[in-house]
């Protein structure tokens, strides 16, 4: 008799929590609507009068009676806030389907991105990994969409890719993976081997998950494979849901080296056709380093061979020299692309 009412008691519950979960997004959305529609008020009244700091004037006398009727929520800044909103989601119908995904605060935060294609990115990922506000903020401050290799890729090539995971829900390697991986948070000295690398990750294997992208699984460290009884040893094993491939990384101290190639390949054809299960596609290949030789990765051609090199920092430079690294990236890639 217990055991039956346990049961009910956890059904009960789950009732609840997910009435207040359908509750919270329905209150999103009709709020979200109506700051959307105050937007459009405003601007078409600022639009239609063309006197010198009118809509300043506007916005201050609006947000003290608004204010004083209703309480918090109208200041002069949330009233610039639903302005914005209005003018970069100007498509009703578009805009009323995105705020059933993303909330207020999450659409607040993605306003601010000038360019279409970033935050159209941003728009895609936040509603595929369902981010939270504070998740969203922090893959823009670490300058997520920069550092995924869909930013180098010519401006058509984006578009289509996110179409694709917008209407399908698919995402591929260019949405994956990502240059330089930032591991700051490892807290390594100055000086240290691959095997302090490889155990500061799999201490804080959390935090490496979370820099990795979601829908990464840890399998392994040190995976070992035998080949012609030789035995060689993967660094650390992975498996993506989404790609549904193995993912073998080889930690790497200095810059990217030829032969770095070769032995990658031969972890790939193995997993290929010894670890690769029915229904999954081919393996991959991160080859994570301290530093890159551009040439020597162009000239190997490593994507014909399923395998990405990217360069991982454990010091992070300051944020404008970052900035200026993933630009000249992004600008020599499309160039090279042309």
């Amino acid at each position: 008799m217990e055991d039956i009412e346990k049961r009910l008691f956890r059904n009960i519950e789950q009732l609840i929590e997910e009435s207040k979960k359908e509750v919270a997004i329905s209150v999103n959305q009709i709020m979200s609507k109506l700051y959307w529609n105050i937007g459009k008020e405003i601007k078409m009244v600022i639009l239609n009068n063309q006197k010198p700091n009118y809509g300043k004037q506007v916005i201050e006398n609006l947000s003290e009676k608004l204010s004083a009727s209703y309480g918090r929520g109208y200041s002069k800044t949330n009233l610039f806030n639903v302005i914005k909103v209005y003018e970069v989601f100007d498509n009703e119908q578009i805009f009323h389907a995105l705020s059933g995904k993303l909330s207020w605060t999450h659409l607040r935060k993605l306003m601010y991105i000038d360019d279409e294609l970033k935050r159209e990115f941003y728009i895609e990922m936040s509603k595929l990994e369902n981010w939270s506000t504070r998740t969203l903020q922090n893959r823009m401050k670490s300058m997520l969409y920069e550092r995924t290799s869909i930013s180098k890729k010519p401006n058509e090539t984006i578009k289509k890719d996110l179409e694709i995971l917008k209407k399908e829900k698919q995402i591929n390697q260019d949405l994956v993976f990502r240059d330089p991986y930032l591991l700051d948070f490892l807290d390594l000295k100055d000086t240290y081997s691959e095997k302090d690398l490889e155990t500061a990750i799999l201490a804080d294997l959390q935090r490496f998950l979370i820099e990795l992208g979601n829908d990464f699984a840890f399998l392994a460290r040190q995976k070992r494979i035998t080949i012609d009884h030789t035995d060689y040893y993967i660094d650390l094993l992975f498996y993506h849901r989404r790609l549904k491939s193995l993912v073998a990384i080889d930690l790497k101290l200095g810059d990217f080296e030829a032969g770095y190639k070769g032995q990658m390949e031969l972890y790939l054809r193995y997993l290929e056709k010894y670890e690769k299960v029915e229904g999954e596609n081919s393996p991959i290949g991160l080859i994570l380093c301290s530093g890159k030789n551009e040439e020597h990765i162009e000239l190997l051609d490593l994507e014909r061979s399923n395998i990405k090199v990217a360069e991982y920092l454990t010091i992070l430079p300051p944020l404008q020299l970052l900035k200026e690294k993933l630009h000249k990236a992004i600008l020599y890639a499309k160039e090279k692309n042309s």
